[in-house]
């Protein structure tokens, strides 16, 4: 079969003919229907240094899958061939109290993990392929009959992040309250669109592409505003001097950083998901006071539960840009060169 693969470190990705997998106990063969590219593929073929990670090359990309039972190993039980499925991304040890609780991406015995601190696509093969080994039952979540496979890919990593990060900030979300998204990408649109399914707070949208901004118009932002100098004091004028009550910055780079805690108001919430690899100084006097900075990894498996529910409902729109597995390469290259709209996803 073929398979997009990453054949070492700061390299571009190959597509080769590897040997279809074939299920051992507890395993289960998925036919492939969608995979997502995501930024975070990017920061393995480019900026990662040998070392960085405890992953061994070579491995098949792709980390947001869903599609069909294929074939099943002796003795899985909770799916059967021709079942509508995704994928779980983080693979734990599904022993230790956080897997209990299905929280795998802070899985707490990484000893006993399938890979450290990884999974399908990230460190073990994933779903750039036309088949995908996922190493136990527990880690598949069966579609609504109203989701489709291709549909439902990008929401197991560009919807559950954004979700967990606003989730865990709901408390604060209250119809009286303003909620900054900097980066209306692939996560930020979709994050855009939680907040205004999920609470009844304001939202002002950031970013500095004219495209983005539409978009952001498009999901239901009360506000776009231009990422530059001014957007600090944009903000703080929308929200009568106050700041906002929550900032999800979904790019990560210093200057977004920057204008997250300088924009929040005292005992906000900013939480950092994108991973451009930025920093802030961080002082007594830096931010506003009791604004909690925070980052947060992917979510939990009930929350992606919940996910599709809602997408189900019509509630969530994942924007994508479809490709074949032949052209996934290409893929890759829009997504660095900024041309995908939404998100790119692969579909063999």
């Amino acid at each position: 079969m073929k398979a997009l693969r990453l054949m070492d470190w700061k390299t571009e990705p190959e597509l080769v003919e590897v040997p279809k997998p074939t299920p051992g106990p507890g395993q289960v063969v998925v036919k492939v229907g969608g995979a997502g590219a995501c930024h975070s593929d990017l920061h393995l073929m480019h900026d990662f240094e040998p070392g960085t990670m405890p992953w061994t090359m070579p491995f098949t990309l792709g980390h947001e899958n869903a599609g069909w039972v294929d074939s099943v190993g002796a003795g899985v039980t909770t799916v059967s061939e021709g079942d509508a499925v995704a994928v779980y991304g983080p693979w734990g040890c599904g022993k230790c109290e956080r897997c209990r609780l299905g929280i795998e991406s802070y899985c707490e015995n990484q000893a006993a993990a399938p890979v450290v601190n990884g999974g399908g696509g990230l460190g073990l093969d994933g779903g750039m392929a036309e088949y995908l080994l996922v190493p136990f039952e527990r880690l598949l979540i069966p579609l609504p009959a109203d989701l489709e496979p291709a549909t439902a890919a990008p929401i197991t990593d560009a919807g559950l992040t954004p979700y967990h990060a606003i989730r865990r900030s709901w408390p604060k979300m209250t119809p009286t309250s303003t909620v900054v998204v900097i980066g209306i990408g692939g996560l930020g649109h979709v994050g855009l669109q939680l907040v205004k399914a999920t609470t009844g707070a304001r939202v002002i949208a950031v970013d500095n592409r004219k495209e983005a901004l539409e978009l952001a118009t498009k999901m239901g932002a009360d506000h776009v505003l231009p990422s530059d100098d001014h957007a600090v004091t944009a903000i703080k004028d929308l929200t009568a001097g106050h700041g906002a009550d929550v900032l999800l910055d979904f790019v990560g780079a210093s200057a977004t950083m920057e204008l997250a805690r300088t924009a929040a108001r005292p005992l906000g919430d900013v939480t950092i998901v994108g991973l451009a690899g930025g920093s802030v100084p961080l002082s007594f006097f830096a931010q506003p006071y009791e604004v909690s900075i925070q980052t947060t990894y992917w979510g939990s498996h009930p929350e992606l539960v919940e996910l599709f529910d809602l997408a189900a409902r019509g509630q969530l729109h994942v924007e994508t840009t479809q490709y074949s597995l032949d052209d996934a390469p290409q893929a890759y290259r829009d997504l660095k060169d900024g041309k995908v709209n939404g998100r790119a996803v692969v579909v063999p």
